[in-house]
């Protein structure tokens, strides 16, 4: 392995490495790369990159296709912020119930009043709100991060409501059996305190949080999003926010729109920047790209499927990045015939347009011999 960090990366996740030449200063010399933010669309990749891991959950600065038709696996770390994440929920929830932060500030406003402790017994009433205990919450899509808040809620005696259409069975499982689980989202928003989102922005999510869901909730909704800011048409809560339709929004993504809304709370993109959070983001990168250089297996890639054949059995892994066309398998099966080996290992998965094969053999093959076969996009031999 060895990788070119287009960002700062945590030294602790680097420090795991064995190897203190694992990480190189030339990207020239690389065969993986590791990121947080930098923006990579317009970035073009030598042959000689394999892959490039994500150190967080979202990968909107990278060309996912461009690369999965060059063979090149883009890894993310899904649940390794989801703690610092549902941490931050939670302190949305109280800053937005109680006026914390407008106390604060009137506090600071008054920063040179000598009876400033009498003063004080007398303002508080404007900074009060409400205690949380008891309320509502809504918890849009159950994943890594809205599974500890609904559970976090829970503990703090909030009534939760679920909603995931795509809930798995394994996060099903760790969901607290208090939560109660709809399959409408009208429902699921309908007469609660609180409304927080965690979904990723897909085409099928953008704009979910529109002008007809707000119209489900009531005057004294809050929403919080720590999600994606393409979530929500601002247009349309700007306007509910405007004429009190709910009570409050509560964002991490500050954007021309979301920094003048009335009765809005905006953070500075907070979730996941937490010294713990950029660490297991960065070891669980680190652990993804070693397993795949060295094995050939990929986990949590959004642009390849999960594969995983533990490590090699034989004398050569060959790892093949192909299109998901009929008869390719045969076509593999035969070039290892041909070349007198046998196959200890034989892998294959699929995700939408593009597929991933793992062959172990007893005798090297020639990596050449797969690259005129139909849907070969890149072969590696290990």
């Amino acid at each position: 392995m060895k990788a070119f960090c287009l960002n700062n990366i945590s030294q602790v996740a680097l420090n795991t490495l064995k190897n203190p030449d694992t990480t190189v200063a030339d990207i020239n010399d690389a065969d993986s790369i590791l990121v947080r933010s930098a923006e990579m669309k317009e970035m073009e990749l030598g042959e000689n990159i394999l892959a490039v891991a994500r150190a967080g959950a979202g990968v909107n600065n990278i060309p996912l296709e461009k690369y999965a038709k060059q063979g090149v696996i883009v890894f993310n770390t899904p649940g390794a912020n989801a703690n610092a994440v549902k941490e931050l929920v939670l302190a949305g929830m109280l800053i937005a119930s109680r006026d914390l932060i407008g106390g604060n500030n009137w506090v600071k406003e008054n920063a040179n009043d000598e009876n400033i402790a009498k003063t004080a017994e007398k303002a508080k009433k404007a900074f009060g709100g409400y205690e949380i205990l008891g309320k509502k919450i809504a918890v849009v899509g159950l994943g890594a991060i809205g599974i500890l808040v609904a559970n976090a809620c829970v503990a703090l005696g909030l009534n939760v409501i679920g909603y995931d259409p795509y809930l798995s069975t394994a996060n099903a499982l760790k969901l607290n059996s208090k939560v109660k689980y709809t399959a409408s989202l009208e429902d699921a928003v309908k007469d609660v305190d609180f409304v927080t989102i965690h979904v990723p922005a897909m085409d099928s999510t953008k704009g979910m949080i529109d002008g007809n869901l707000i119209s489900k909730m009531n005057k004294n909704t809050i929403i919080l999003n720590f999600s994606r800011d393409s979530l929500v048409k601002e247009d349309e809560l700007a306007k509910a926010l405007e004429n009190g339709n709910i009570r409050k929004y509560v964002t991490d993504f500050a954007n021309p729109k979301s920094v003048n809304m009335k009765n809005t709370i905006v953070l500075p993109h907070l979730g996941a920047s937490t010294e713990e959070a950029e660490d297991n983001c960065a070891l669980m990168a680190v652990e993804e790209l070693k397993d795949f250089i060295e094995n050939g297996n990929i986990k949590n890639s959004v642009n390849y499927p999960a594969i995983n054949a533990g490590s090699k059995n034989g004398v050569a892994r060959i790892c093949i990045c192909h299109t998901n066309v009929p008869g390719v398998i045969n076509k593999f099966t035969k070039v290892i015939s041909d070349s007198n080996a046998n196959i200890n290992t034989l892998l294959s998965q699929s995700k939408g347009e593009f597929a991933y094969t793992i062959l172990d053999t007893d005798k090297t093959v020639d990596a050449t011999l797969f690259n005129g076969l139909e849907g070969v996009i890149r072969v590696r031999v290990i």
